[in-house]
Formats: C-alpha cells, sequence, structure tokens
C-alpha cells in the first residue's frame, strides 16, 4: 500500500487522516523564496507555523508526522531543534543543490530522525550519486513542480516520461532507502488522470505520494470517498501483468509528451 501523505495543520482533519490506513501528516513550515519562486503560479503556499507540528502530533496516534522545514541557512539549527521538540518524527529539507548541503543538513539532525530530501532542482538530480548514500536519509521524495521549472520543461511530469524519476528510483532501491513522488489529484481527474499517476507509482516501486487539494473540494464526494477510490484503483492495478504495466507506462508517457507539446505551442 503506498503511503498517502496529507498537508495538513488541523487537528480534527488529521484525526480523520489518522483514522484511515497508510497515511502520513505534513506540516510545511517553508518560507524562504518560496513566494518569488512561485510568484503567478497557481501552487500552495504554507502559512503553518512550528506549534503546529505540536498540535498535529498530539491529536493523530499511528501516522507519522513529517515537517518540512526551510532550504538551508543559518537559523537551520534551531529550527530543527524547535520541530524534533514539538515531535516531528521525520524532517524534510527542500531546495538544495549540492550534496554538501544534504551532508551539512544530516549532521545538524545527528541521527535524531530520519531525513526526507525533496529533489526538486536540477542540481539535486545532477548530484544524486553523490548524496543519496548520506547517513540518516529515510526516504528521498521528487517534487516535480518545481523540478521540471528547474529543467526548463513544460509539464510537471516531464520528468517521469523523460526517466528521470526512474533513475531516482532505481538510486533509492539500491541505497536501500524509500522513494516517492509528486502529488496525486483524483483517480479520474488531472490533465495526466490520478489513475495514470498512480499507475506510475505502482511500476516504480514508490513508496509514497501527496495529496492534492482535489480531494478537499466540498460538496464532491466526501474526502473519504474519494480517498477509498484510489485504493480501490491502486489494487486493481496492483493486478496488472507485466506485459500490461508496460502497455500503460507507454501509454501514459505519450499522454505526457502531448500535453507537453501543446504547452509548448501555447507558450
Amino acid at each position: 500500500m503506498i503511503e498517502l501523505i496529507q498537508i495538513t495543520n488541523d487537528p480534527e482533519f488529521a484525526r480523520r487522516c489518522d483514522a484511515l490506513e497508510g497515511f502520513r501528516l505534513f506540516v510545511d513550515l517553508e518560507r524562504l523564496g518560496k513566494a518569488e519562486r512561485q510568484a503567478g503560479r497557481n501552487t500552495f503556499i504554507s502559512v503553518h507555523q512550528v506549534d503546529d507540528v505540536a498540535r498535529i502530533r498530539d491529536a493523530v496516534r499511528r501516522s507519522d508526522l513529517m515537517v518540512r522545514v526551510n532550504p538551508l541557512h543559518d537559523g537551520t539549527a534551531a529550527e530543527l531543534d524547535a520541530v524534533i521538540a514539538r515531535g516531528a518524527d521525520l524532517v524534510m529539507l527542500p531546495m538544495f543543490t549540492r550534496a554538501e548541503e544534504i551532508r551539512k543538513f544530516s549532521e545538524l539532525v545527528a541521527g535524531r530522525v530520519p531525513i526526507v530530501p525533496l529533489l526538486e532542482t536540477a542540481g539535486a538530480l545532477d548530484s544524486l550519486d553523490a548524496w543519496a548514500a548520506t547517513p540518516g536519509l529515510h526516504e528521498i521524495f521528487v517534487g516535480l513542480n518545481d523540478l521540471h521549472l528547474s529543467l526548463g520543461l513544460r509539464f510537471m511530469f516531464e520528468p517521469l516520461a523523460l526517466g528521470m524519476v526512474e533513475r531516482v528510483a532505481v538510486t533509492a532501491r539500491r541505497q536501500g532507502v524509500r522513494f516517492g513522488f509528486g502529488g496525486i489529484a483524483r483517480a479520474e481527474e488531472g490533465l495526466l488522470p490520478g489513475r495514470d499517476v498512480l499507475a506510475e507509482h505502482l511500476r516504480l516501486g514508490s513508496n509514497s505520494v501527496i495529496l492534492s487539494r482535489t480531494f478537499h473540494r466540498e460538496g464532491e464526494g466526501s474526502f473519504e470517498d474519494e480517498v477509498g477510490r484510489l485504493r480501490a484503483a491502486e489494487a486493481a492495478l496492483a493486478r496488472r501483468t507485466p506485459a500490461q504495466v508496460q502497455e500503460d507506462s507507454a501509454r501514459i508517457a505519450a499522454t505526457i509528451e502531448a500535453i507537453a507539446q501543446r504547452a509548448a505551442a501555447g507558450a
């Protein structure tokens, strides 16, 4: 079962997620440079606060709590101390470009909790082999939105079709760490439907994915119902033959390429 990651600072909603199987909660403290980087894009910029870490930790019983801190900066040590003291089970480092940044982050964490590097820059991808064996890594997570921008691509899922995500999956497997990528929409929604995204997660042996905002639309099916539909799709996709998996992968890559071409033509 793929772990579903839910970004929230709402304890009541966190308890609803915790009642479902296979969830990880995610408090997002990243601020530095994010507004400038995502200006003009319909993307989520969190307003979570450090004290939300303790509020969510107190609300859940079986789900792990991951906290995304800011990119490495002078205040990283204090930030890590604060979130670990409040109950973070995992800490995520965003927007790094060099192996030295991950190593420094690992030194600051000092083995207190596992680390999740968020691979979302061309530099992080280029230097993957240099940092994948850093002590303390629990999971390598690929952030497709910022990564495709960093690479100068037109569509968020192009790194998937171009084999870049598979390279990360292979590297993670070789190092014995978990691997996840991207966000996912409802099963039948999105430019690339959630079912197709899920198919690629299963093909690549992914362990986790972030649920998109489409799961929270009011008046169009409950959150629990939509998660149930995604789980049903996961179970059905898991029954495919190897030949069907490869057929689906080729079709999905062609779909991604066509979307990217349309985006380029409309630029």
